[in-house]
C-alpha cells in the first residue's frame, strides 16, 4: 500500500481510541499508533473501489506546513522535524529548549533556566551573540522573534502556548524567511480553539496542574475555548509557572535562575465567504518572567558577575491575520499578516553600574503577504508562491552606557518566489530565490556620537531541491542553496575596545555560503506485522562558508570580522516504526565545523548525537508508556571553548487518559528525566544539566 503522497494522508480517518479529542478529552493522547486508511483504486470496469486497512502513523508522516506546499515530512525534500502535541505533552516542557532532546541536529545553548534559552541548528548558533541573527531564524505564529543581551537567553516564552513546532534545518528555507538562514528555522505554532473542542461541544475550560521535584518547580494554566457558531471561535489561556534552582547528579546545587512567569494567549478566528475559505485571525501573547536576587549572567554559570536585586523579563506579540484559500480559484491563495513585537528586560541593582540598571528593548513591526498561483495538469502540479517580508526594528537601551547592546534601527525588506514543480507523483522539483534589503541606521548616544554612519546592503539567496521516489518505498533527494547575510547592529555597532570612528566596523562583507544537501528516504509498510509503517530518512550536508563573520571576543579590536573560509559538515539519520506491538522513534547527528583559515575548529559544534524511545500504547485502557535515551559524545574538536565530557541519559514516562467511563475528560502523566542520576553537561549549555527529576501532571476537562 503507498503511503507517499500528502492526498493519502488527507484520506486518514483516526478511530476515536486514537484521537481523544473526538471524545471531547483534549489532544491525541497516544502515538498514533493506528489510524484507517482509506486508498481508492479503480477496476477493470472503471469503478472506484475504497481499501480501508489499519496501518501506523509515525512522525516522518506528520504534516509540514512551512516548507511551502503541505506535504509529508518524509517527502519533503529538506531535513525537517515536526514537534506535535502528544510530543510535547510527553515531555511534560519545563523550558523552551526542552524540545531539542529529540530533534536531530538541534540543541539548546545557553542557560538552564526559563532566561537563558537559545537554539542551535548544525553547529550554528551560540548564545547572546549578535551574530547569530538571521543565521537560525525563530517565528512565533509567523512572527521573527530575536533578543540579544549580555548573558542573557534570546527566546522568552512558554511550552504550553505551543501545539507544534517545526525544526526545518539548513538553507534552504532562506528563500521563505530570510537570506542568510544557513543554521535553519525554527516555527513555533500557538494552539487553537478547535484544539479543544469537539464536535458535540460549543464550549470546554481545560484545567492543568504539573510538578517537578528538582527545583520544586509547578505550573497552574487554564484554558477557556468557546465556539460562538461554524463561523467563529476563541481561544483564552492564562498560565502560572514558577521554575527554581535545582540539583545535579552528583547533589551540586546550581542557584540563581529562580523565575516566576505568568503568561497567557488570547485568539479569535473568523471565518466567512463563499465556501468559509477566509480567514480572520486576530493574537495575542505575552510572557512575564520575573525574578529577584538572580545571577546576572543566565547563559554561562559565572558568579563572579553577581546578582541583580530584580529583573522583569517581558514579551509581548500581537497579530492580525486574513487567508483566502479560494479552492475555486487557482490563482488565489492568499496570506496576509501584520504583527507587533515587544521584547524588554529591565533589571535593578541597588550600588550597582549603569549595566545593571538599565531596560534593554526590542521593539518590531512586520508585515508578510504571499500568494500561491497553482496550476494542475493530467499528470503534473506547479505551485508558485510570491511574497513579501518587511521588518523594522529598534533596539534600544535605557539607562546603560554599555557598548555591548548597540542601539539603532533596523530596517530589512525581502522579496522572493518558490516555485513546486511535482510531475505523476514521482518527482518534485523546488525552486526559488530572495532578495533581501537592510538598513542599519545607529542611534546617537555616549557611545554612538554624531557621525557615525547608517549601514545598507543587499543580499541574494538562490537555491534548487529534488525529490525522486521511484516507487512507494524509496526516493532520493539533493539540494543546491547559497545563503547571503547582512552584517547586524551588534556586529557593525558594537564597540567595546574599539573606535567607534573606525572604518573597520563599517566595512564587514557579506556573509555567503555555498550549501549542498542530498539524501534519501525509505519506507516499507506490513514489515514486521499487517498494518505497521516503518520510515528511514538520511540526509547528508556540506556548508562551504565564505567571509564568515566571527566574533573576537569583546576586548578585541576589531571585535567582529570576516574570516577567509570556513566548513561545516555532517549528516543526520531519523528513523520511525509505529505498530501494534509498539513504536520507537530514532535519531543520529554528526556534525564537524572547521575554520580553514587558521586551521582551528569552530566552537559552536555540538557533539555527536543518538537518541531513540520506544513505547507502546493500549488505547483500550487509554495508557501510553515509554523509555527514551540519549547518548552524546565527548567534544574535544573545541578552539576557545572548554572541552566536553561523554554522557548518556535516560528517561522514562507513563501517560493515562480514559476514553470512556466516569474517568472521562481526566489526563495524567508521569516521568522520570534522567532516572540514574547521571552527572553532566551539555557542551553547548553553560550549567550543568539537572539530576534526577520526577514530573507529574494532571488535567481535568469539561465541555458543553
Amino acid at each position: 500500500m503507498g503511503l507517499g503522497t500528502l492526498e493519502h494522508f488527507k484520506k486518514i480517518v483516526l478511530g476515536s481510541a486514537a484521537l481523544a479529542v473526538l471524545s471531547g478529552s483534549g489532544f491525541a493522547w497516544a502515538q498514533d499508533a493506528t489510524a484507517t486508511i482509506e486508498e481508492e483504486t479503480v477496476d477493470d470496469n472503471q469503478q472506484v473501489i475504497v481499501e480501508e486497512t489499519t496501518g501506523g502513523m509515525t512522525a516522518l508522516q506528520r504534516i509540514v506546513v512551512g516548507a511551502g506546499v503541505e506535504k509529508v515530512a518524509i517527502d519533503t525534500p529538506q531535513s525537517v522535524t515536526v514537534v506535535d502535541q502528544q510530543d510535547l505533552d510527553n515531555l511534560q516542557a519545563t523550558e523552551i529548549t526542552d524540545i531539542a532532546d529529540n530533534v536531530v541536529g538541534l540543541n539548546a545553548t545557553g542557560g538552564t533556566g526559563a532566561l537563558g534559552q537559545a537554539f542551535n541548528i548544525r553547529g550554528i548558533g551560540a548564545p547572546e551573540s549578535g551574530g547569530e541573527e538571521g543565521r537560525v531564524i525563530i517565528n512565533v505564529d509567523g512572527v521573527s522573534k530575536y533578543f540579544e543581551q549580555y548573558r542573557m537567553g534570546g527566546l522568552f516564552t512558554d511550552p504550553e502556548l505551543y501545539k507544534q513546532v517545526e525544526v526545518l534545518r539548513g538553507p534552504a528555507s532562506s528563500t521563505l524567511y530570510g537570506a542568510g538562514a544557513l543554521g535553519g528555522v525554527i516555527n513555533f505554532v500557538t494552539k487553537d480553539a478547535s484544539d479543544f473542542i469537539g464536535e458535540d461541544q460549543n464550549t470546554v475550560l481545560r484545567l492543568k496542574g504539573s510538578y517537578e521535584t528538582n527545583g520544586g518547580d509547578y505550573l497552574g494554566q487554564a484554558i477557556l475555548a468557546h465556539r460562538f457558531n461554524e463561523h467563529a471561535e476563541i481561544l483564552v489561556m492564562g498560565n502560572y509557572r514558577n521554575t527554581g534552582d535545582y540539583e545535579t547528579g552528583d547533589g551540586t546545587e546550581v542557584e540563581g535562575l529562580e523565575v516566576a512567569a505568568p503568561n497567557g494567549l488570547a485568539k479569535g478566528t473568523f471565518t466567512f465567504g463563499e465556501n468559509m475559505e477566509q480567514r480572520l485571525r486576530i493574537s495575542y501573547q505575552q510572557y512575564t518572567g520575573g525574578a529577584t536576587d538572580q545571577a546576572y549572567s543566565q547563559t554561562f554559570d559565572q558568579p563572579a558577575f553577581g546578582d541583580i536585586d530584580e529583573r522583569v523579563i517581558t514579551d509581548k506579540t500581537a497579530i492580525i491575520a486574513y487567508e483566502n484559500v479560494a479552492s475555486d480559484n487557482p490563482w488565489l491563495d492568499l496570506n496576509i499578516q501584520l504583527s507587533y513585537s515587544d521584547i524588554t528586560n529591565e533589571q535593578t541593582q541597588d550600588g550597582g553600574s549603569d549595566l545593571f540598571n538599565s531596560t534593554f528593548g526590542y521593539e518590531s513591526y512586520q508585515f508578510n503577504i504571499d500568494n500561491t498561483f497553482e496550476y494542475v495538469g493530467e499528470n503534473f502540479e506547479n505551485y508558485l508562491t510570491i511574497g513579501s517580508q518587511t521588518i523594522k526594528q529598534e533596539r534600544t537601551r535605557d539607562g546603560s552606557d554599555s557598548p555591548t547592546h548597540a542601539e539603532g534601527t533596523d530596517f530589512t525588506t525581502g522579496f522572493y518566489a518558490q516555485n513546486e514543480f511535482i510531475w505523476n507523483e514521482k518527482l518534485t522539483v523546488i525552486t526559488g530565490a530572495r532578495v533581501d534589503y537592510r538598513e542599519l541606521t545607529p542611534a546617537i548616544n555616549d557611545v554612538q556620537p554624531f557621525g557615525v554612519p547608517d549601514y545598507d546592503n543587499w543580499a541574494f539567496s538562490p537555491k534548487i531541491a529534488a525529490l525522486y521516489k521511484f516507487n512507494d518505498n524509496f526516493g532520493i533527494f539533493g539540494s543546491v542553496a547559497q545563503t547571503q547575510r547582512i552584517p547586524t547592529l551588534d556586529e557593525v555597532y558594537d564597540t567595546i575596545g574599539s573606535d567607534p570612528y573606525n572604518p573597520q566596523h563599517y566595512g564587514l562583507d557579506v556573509e555567503n555560503s555555498l550549501n549542498y544537501e542530498a539524501g534519501f528516504a525509505i519506507s516499507k509498510y506490513d514489515l514486521l506485522q499487517a498494518g505497521d509503517s516503518f520510515q528511514l530518512k538520511t540526509t547528508g550536508f556540506y556548508n562551504d562558508i565564505q567571509d564568515l563573520i566571527t566574533d573576537n571576543g569583546r576586548e578585541a579590536f576589531p571585535r567582529y570580522e570576516n574570516i577567509d573560509d570556513a566548513e561545516i559538515y555532517g549528516v543526520e539519520v531519523e528513523l520511525s516504526y509505529t505498530s501494534d506491538l509498539f513504536y520507537s522513534n530514532a535519531g543520529y547527528s554528526l556534525v564537524r565545523g572547521n575554520n580553514l583559515t587558521t586551521g582551528g575548529y569552530l566552537n559552536d559544534v555540538a557533539p555527536d548525537e543518538f537518541f531513540f524511545t520506544i513505547g507502546k500504547s493500549m488505547p483500550e485502557y487509554g495508557i501510553d508508556f515509554g523509555w527514551t535515551s540519549r547518548f552524546v559524545a565527548a567534544q574535544d574538536e573545541v578552539d576557545t571553548r572548554d572541552p566536553s565530557e561523554a554522557f548518556n541519559v535516560h528517561d522514562i514516562y507513563l501517560n493515562w487518559i480514559p476514553q470512556d467511563g466516569p474517568m472521562l475528560g481526566w489526563e495524567a502523566r508521569f516521568r522520570i528525566d534522567n532516572i540514574f542520576n547521571e552527572q553532566y553537561q551539555e557542551y553547548l549549555e553553560g550549567f550543568p544539566s539537572k539530576g534526577r527529576t520526577f514530573r507529574v501532571s494532571l488535567v481535568k476537562q469539561f465541555g458543553w
